[in-house]
């Protein structure tokens, strides 16, 4: 893993939002201290405990990274897991016998797949699903999202930032209409899926109204596997076992994966309460904004949405950009782009083998641009003379399509 990881060259790589590459120093300091506390840590003997104590100590800093308290940290397998606990905790509630609706369930159109098949799989289970789209920007309207929820729903889930298109989503206000609108009615629970958030943009999991949110390890250079469910308030749990998490995850616990995920939020995570954070949010707008204005010098290259632009930081996260260019379809843009070694993709990596492109339709974006989009993602090790590179070889690409 030495020799591997920390030998890596991550210059032509532009797929950040499907997964980062791990952070070997962290995933060493982790992988050691479990090895050396290798006890189940739920058993009552002194390698049981000790391992117990190093999950506390990982939930507890989890917790302060995230500005949380301990007790509203529960560790699944991933975002997905994450995104499932509060749908499914839905299917805990006795069925409506009088009625062929046991409620309603209002999600974006612009849902990561976890979140969109699964809540179309409670359609199944008596529920009714309603998608709210977004404004032709890829931005969801507080307003329209809120207006759609009424007596009868029971959760509403709106993503933090879009994996496709990067558009930040107006979670707090959401929050803020819906505590105003339920003021003397029990308030549909609020989910936030934060994957795309949570160690690229400041993020306020503790704001009034977010009732759960999920995060993924290996979206901030951490393992594959694990993952934090934040519960403002605890849950009824659909899925039951042993008493691991508060009884709300059963399994054995991961504590390896707990430990790595606290370390890479203490190093990666983008807050407030850390200036220097704020400073690398910084510099990668500026990255971005150079990106997007030398993409738009380039014959035939359109920026979905359209209305994004250089300096639209406040509205987008400087982390993800789509493009789309004249005449090359998204998958034959990232095959070229593959010959000269570059890594990107044409969108959710959940759904890369699917010829359809929900977000982009919910946008209304032509079925031509759609199907033209290819997604450029960055990270904290993405150098500017690496995006130099990058658009020496989309200009190459391009030239052969003129």
């Amino acid at each position: 893993m030495d020799s591997i990881l920390k030998t890596a060259d991550f210059s032509h790589y532009f797929d950040w939002a499907a997964t980062t590459p791990p952070d070997s120093q962290i995933l060493e300091e982790a992988l050691k201290l479990t090895l050396e506390n290798y006890g189940n840590p739920s058993s009552l003997h002194k390698l049981g405990t000790t391992a117990g104590k190093l999950l506390t100590q990982a939930r507890e800093r989890c917790a302060k990274a995230l500005g949380v308290a301990p007790d509203t940290i529960i560790f699944t397998s991933g975002g997905t897991e994450s995104d499932h606990f509060p749908i499914l905790s839905l299917l805990q509630k006795p069925k409506n016998r009088n009625s062929d609706n046991n409620g309603t369930i209002v999600i974006s159109a612009i849902e990561h797949p976890a979140i969109r098949e699964q809540a179309k799989m409670m359609e199944n289970c008596g529920y009714r699903v309603t998608l709210v789209p977004p404004e032709k920007n890829g931005i969801v309207s507080a307003e329209k999202f809120v207006s759609k929820t009424d007596d009868n729903t029971h959760l509403v889930c709106l993503m933090a930032v879009n994996n496709e298109t990067g558009a930040i989503q107006p979670v707090y206000e959401v929050a803020e209409l819906l505590q105003k609108k339920y003021t003397n009615h029990k308030k549909p629970k609020f989910h936030v899926d934060a994957v795309q958030a949570v160690g690229k943009i400041p993020l306020r999991l503790n704001h009034k109204g977010i009732d759960s949110a999920a995060i993924s390890a290996h979206k901030i250079r951490g393992p594959r596997g694990i993952g934090i469910l934040y519960l403002a308030k605890r849950i009824e749990p659909f899925v039951r076992g042993g008493e691991q998490e508060n009884g709300l995850r059963p399994g054995t616990e991961n504590v390896f994966g707990a430990l790595a995920m606290a370390m890479c939020l203490e190093k990666y995570i983008i807050s407030e309460r850390t200036p220097e954070s704020l400073q690398k949010l910084e510099k990668q707008n500026n990255v971005s904004s150079g990106f997007i204005s030398d993409l738009l010098q380039i014959k035939g290259c359109k920026i979905i949405p359209e209305s994004r632009n250089k300096d639209d930081s406040e509205h987008f996260s400087p982390w993800i950009v789509q493009a789309a260019f004249e005449n090359i379809p998204g998958k034959v843009m990232v095959r070229a782009l593959a010959e000269k070694g570059f890594s990107i993709s044409t969108g959710s990596a959940c759904s890369a083998k699917k010829l359809s492109r929900p977000v982009l339709e919910a946008m209304q974006v032509s079925k031509e641009d759609a199907t033209n989009a290819v997604r450029f993602s960055f990270g904290p090790n993405t150098s500017e003379q690496a995006v130099s590179t990058l658009l020496t070889a989309i200009r190459e690409v391009t030239s052969d399509f003129v």
